[in-house]
């Protein structure tokens, strides 16, 4: 079972890249385009409240300088995910970084300058310039950050160095997509090829013997990596924090949370809660223990269905019609677009060599989404295609109703639309399937309640802790990483029915995730609100589902958790994340009933 290379997959399978520039030499011009525009942004400093009219103007150019950039960006990482071992794509990408960077530096003076504006001055400029009113929210958030916000010179070098924080991600994005070798498992009778993508699809397999190869063989691998992914990680943790020592937030976490306005109690709450509820994750790891008929569940059994088979087959085209159907409670006119747009090559669908591993949804103000998939032909990738449909559909609909400036949203909010996808999918399934397919789609769905609400805290708590150890002053090394991440793995999952093993405690190796600063946790909130607004809409119809899709056409326009709100959910407090679990709880019992444990 080999990996094909990208040529040889069918073009109806790869994203429509060309709809945004024809060719190498289209994309040159418009880089060139932009490059000669930076020097225009630098002609307004020192002169951001010379007028109403200037700062209209500066704020227009802006506009038009990051909505081409965005273009010319997303085309290069685009080339750069499609093969990672590509030279020439991995420039233009690094040429795109170094070209933010200096886009960030022209105008490392605006937010200073603004800050500096007292409010009677600014009133005067909206009441001189109306068009200036549309930047309203801008200028409260700018405001607001007033006091984290350093001076020209310091934003300026600040802007200049942005690449240089960054180069621990891309450094751990080379290493694992692109220079790594990973081994090789027999079975039956074929040699499969371990990825990252394709890790956890070979963990669900109904061989137990192969899926302990599978383990103990990959991480076996990762101990080679040991020092080099240490260190890239210890310098992130390191350079998130001593960026938000300059910003003078007392912890990195602050830092992270306050760009979007999220009250870091909610971080708290949701780590506190999921903690005080790990006992629903035990009895999920029971049934999992029954369905295989073992004594102790092992950790290369975690990711094996609770159906007692593997997945049945769900081709690409069958999933894009499932999940298609099971939006439709979103609207005839969500639905439909949602089938446009896989029908217009939104998707990148499978696997090929050198490809990026994961998934994700990208696109700017100026072009379609773009979804990068790794499909495997299972149920996982049906719910991941929903996943990444919902950030699609989210981004369509700002983009939509607001101007460039408030047409990007918070991840706070952006993994409540994927969620509530999958949500859908696993009502309609449930509902509409065949018997076996109920059964995957219930076990599938309980694998992301695991996956999301309880895996991901347990991220974000590793997270936390890894910080703290830096802001403390003490030393992050791979001894120390397993140390924290063994302790959060044994809290979680050491239950009297389970092993957790030493190879585990190196899992932290391959979540790319953690060098995304303080990002993880907010896929566990997200599997929170999205739980509650579909029990809305499931409630309520259309009443409901129009005030979600009004939320999601609110993009960046308001904070977060005020654009939550306006969709029946407050996560300020534990309840949305309590109910959560309660539903998950209930999906247990329903389980317990439709699966067969006869064998146990």
């Amino acid at each position: 079972m080999s990996i094909p290379e990208r040529e040889e997959v069918e073009r109806q399978y790869r994203w429509s890249i060309e709809s945004m520039f024809a060719d190498r030499e289209a994309w040159e011009a418009a880089y060139d385009d932009v490059r000669e525009r930076v020097d225009r942004l630098r002609t307004y400093e020192g002169r951001v409240d010379e007028s109403a009219a200037t700062l209209l103007e500066l704020l227009e150019l802006r506009e038009s300088v990051r909505r081409d950039l965005s273009v010319v960006t997303q085309y290069a990482r685009l080339r750069a995910a499609e093969d990672t071992r590509d030279q020439e794509y991995q420039a233009m990408s690094t040429r795109t970084s170094t070209l933010s960077a200096e886009v960030d530096e022209a105008l490392s003076y605006l937010q200073p300058a603004l800050t500096r504006m007292d409010e009677p001055e600014l009133e005067t400029f909206l009441d001189e310039e109306p068009a200036l009113r549309e930047y309203g929210h801008y200028f409260d958030d700018v405001r607001r950050l007033a006091e984290h916000t350093r001076a020209p010179e310091v934003e300026s070098v600040l802007s200049e160095l942005g690449e240089v924080f960054d180069a621990p991600r891309e450094a751990y994005s080379m290493l694992t997509n692109a220079d790594m070798e990973f081994p090789t498992v027999e079975h039956d009778g074929e040699t499969v090829e371990l990825s990252l993508s394709n890790f956890t699809t070979q963990l669900r397999d109904p061989d137990r013997e192969y899926r302990r190869r599978v383990h103990e063989t990959f991480y076996e691998a990762w101990g080679d990596y040991r020092n080099t992914v240490g260190t890239t990680l210890q310098k992130a943790v390191t350079a998130n924090v001593k960026r938000a020592r300059v910003r003078d937030y007392d912890t990195a976490r602050r830092a992270a949370l306050s760009g979007p306005n999220v009250p870091t109690e909610v971080y708290d709450t949701l780590v506190e809660t999921v903690h005080d509820r790990v006992d629903a994750l035990g009895r999920h790891t029971d049934l999992l223990r029954r369905s295989i008929g073992a004594e102790r569940l092992e950790m290369w059994d975690v990711y094996v269905s609770a159906t007692g088979d593997q997945s049945p087959e769900v081709p690409y085209e069958r999933a894009t019609d499932l999940v298609t159907e099971a939006v439709a409670p979103l609207g005839e006119a969500y639905r439909e677009r949602t089938a446009e747009g896989l029908e217009s090559r939104w998707v990148d669908v499978y696997e090929s060599q050198g490809k990026r591993t994961g998934a994700f949804s990208s696109g700017t103000y100026d072009t379609q989404p773009y979804i990068m998939m790794n499909y495997q032909d299972d149920v996982s990738s049906m719910y991941t295609l929903a996943h990444e449909l919902g950030h699609s559909m989210h981004s369509e609909l700002a983009n939509d109703a607001q101007p460039w400036q408030y047409a990007s949203y918070d991840i706070f909010v952006a993994e409540v639309a994927s969620t509530v996808n999958e949500t859908l999918l696993t009502h309609h399934l449930l509902e509409h399937g065949d018997e076996k397919l109920r059964a995957h789609a219930l076990d599938q769905y309980l694998e992301r309640f695991r996956s999301t609400l309880y895996r991901q805290t347990m991220f974000a708590d590793f997270e936390q802790r890894i910080h703290e150890r830096v802001e403390r002053d003490e030393a992050l090394t791979p001894d120390v990483f397993d140390e924290i991440y063994g302790d959060l793995k044994a809290t979680f999952y050491g239950h009297d029915h389970v092993t957790v093993d030493d190879r585990i405690r190196r899992e932290w190796m391959r979540i790319p995730h953690f060098y995304m600063n303080f990002y993880v946790y907010q896929y566990a909130t997200g599997i929170a609100a999205a739980t509650a607004i579909v029990d809305r809409i499931r409630e309520e119809g259309e009443t409901a589902a129009a005030e979600y899709r009004e939320a999601l056409a609110t993009g960046g326009s308001d904070y977060p958790i005020e654009v939550l709100r306006a969709a029946g959910v407050d996560m300020t407090d534990a309840d949305p994340i309590d109910a959560a679990i309660d539903t998950y709880e209930d999906l247990l019992d329903r389980a317990e009933e439709l699966f067969d444990f006869e064998n146990a």
